[in-house]
């Protein structure tokens, strides 16, 4: 079977990379994924999928029916939003739009997703069980998979897959990682309210300036005396607001800021210990506080037995050589950890990164991906998705390419 699915795979090339292109010249911001999501939807249908559309707003499910000998349901996530990023690739297929971007590969992604409805269409009758494809949107700004989950698309699901690219990985390796991959990633703001002066008496006033400098400073050094240097924490101010001209002392500052986390346990505990830290130094100085810690997307936490399924479709598929076990887990944050509130996941890395030029990284507007990645993700997942119902038959006969899957689609106008 794995043949079978190689050559599908191979022969979409062309049309694979002619999809990512499409995608990549047409990016749309996070929830605003209209035309994006009308593309997705017409590729589904082609291959004879049941689709539905608006799911989680502007998402899209497209769903595999199996020959039913399987109840599990498995599903395979990809997103499709693009970044607020002027893209100077100069690409002859970069962006038309101005000012947005796929600098995170999100259009590799959505083209892995439909390469593998593609390929695993043409094996429809040889699946014990249901695919269920879901095509996010709103990833990049962390509320897509909530939506999609609230619309119902985890219902009855038993396990869910995805890819993330990389460019420090090189394109043809596929990156393993069991248990954390990414972090979970909350936001901070904090306003520290004093009384206002002028600048030649400072005794006389509560320096709320003064008081966030030393809220910032505390927060940083605490986290190495406070917190288990085995369970990560970073905290970052990234924001700092306040004052109103530089002959008179602030009363109020406002700092905002992130902050990530690896263990459930010790996310759920950083609102009250930042809270202490605050108090203590307010009430030394005098000064008044408000904080507001808002819990964001939990840490993606990688399902030991279906991170063993990626792994093994990916040797199979590509050899040791072109599976990377990724060592530590990345601190950035990814939503596809609210779906594994629901069910177990893993998601494995692509490497897309350049062997003979130089990678620039996620988020870059010269961001860049080698396209040949694009059949290692088709293959990957959806051999692991062929392997993951144990019942599945050996089948070698080989099918032929769907003739309607060759054929261009067109951008269905905006609803």
């Amino acid at each position: 079977m794995l043949s079978q699915i190689k050559d599908l795979a191979a022969k979409l090339a062309p049309r694979l990379i002619e999809i990512r292109r499409h995608l990549h010249s047409h990016p749309e911001l996070s929830g605003q994924e209209y035309q994006t999501a009308a593309y997705v939807a017409g590729v589904l249908s082609s291959c004879g999928l049941q689709v539905k559309e608006g799911i989680g707003k502007v998402g899209v499910v497209g769903e595999l029916q199996g020959d039913g000998r399987d109840a599990r349901l498995l599903a395979i996530r990809t997103d499709m939003d693009a970044l607020p990023i002027q893209e100077r690739t100069e690409l002859e297929f970069a962006s038309r739009q101005s000012g947005l971007m796929h600098a995170c590969g999100h259009d590799v992604h959505t083209t892995v997703g439909l390469g593998a409805a593609m390929v695993l269409s043409q094996l429809g009758e040889l699946l014990p069980g249901t695919v269920r494809f879901l095509f996010q949107p709103a990833e990049e700004v962390a509320q897509g998979a909530g939506w999609m989950v609230q619309d119902g698309v985890m219902e009855a699901v038993a396990g869910i897959l995805s890819v993330h690219v990389f460019p420090t990985i090189p394109a043809g390796v596929v990156g393993i990682r069991y248990g954390a991959l990414t972090a979970a990633a909350d936001d901070l703001a904090i306003t520290i309210t004093g009384e206002s002066g002028h600048g030649a008496r400072p005794h006389e006033a509560v320096d709320a300036i003064w008081i966030a400098a030393q809220v910032v400073t505390t927060l940083q050094q605490a986290i190495s005396r406070t917190q288990n240097p085995l369970r990560p924490v970073v905290l970052t101010i990234g924001q700092i607001n306040g004052g109103r001209a530089p002959n008179v002392i602030a009363d109020q500052v406002t700092l905002l800021g992130t902050v990530r986390s690896l263990h459930p346990e010790t996310s759920a505990a950083l609102p009250a210990w930042i809270e202490q830290m605050v108090a203590g130094i307010c009430q030394l100085y005098g000064a008044r506080y408000t904080i507001n810690y808002r819990h964001g997307v939990p840490s993606v936490q990688n399902d030991f037995v279906l991170t063993q399924l990626l792994e093994s479709a990916a040797r199979e598929s590509w050899g040791s050589n072109g599976v990377q076990i990724i060592q530590e887990p990345s601190l950035g944050a990814e939503d596809f950890s609210v779906y594994l509130q629901h069910a177990p996941g893993s998601m494995f890395r692509l490497g897309v990164g350049f062997k003979d030029r130089h990678n620039y990284p996620l988020h870059h507007p010269l961001f860049a991906v080698d396209e040949t990645a694009i059949v290692t993700g088709v293959v990957t997942i959806a051999y692991a998705a062929y392997k993951y119902w144990p019942s599945t038959p050996i089948i070698v006969a080989v099918q032929r390419i769907n003739p309607a899957l060759s054929q261009p689609y067109s951008l269905r106008p905006i609803p």
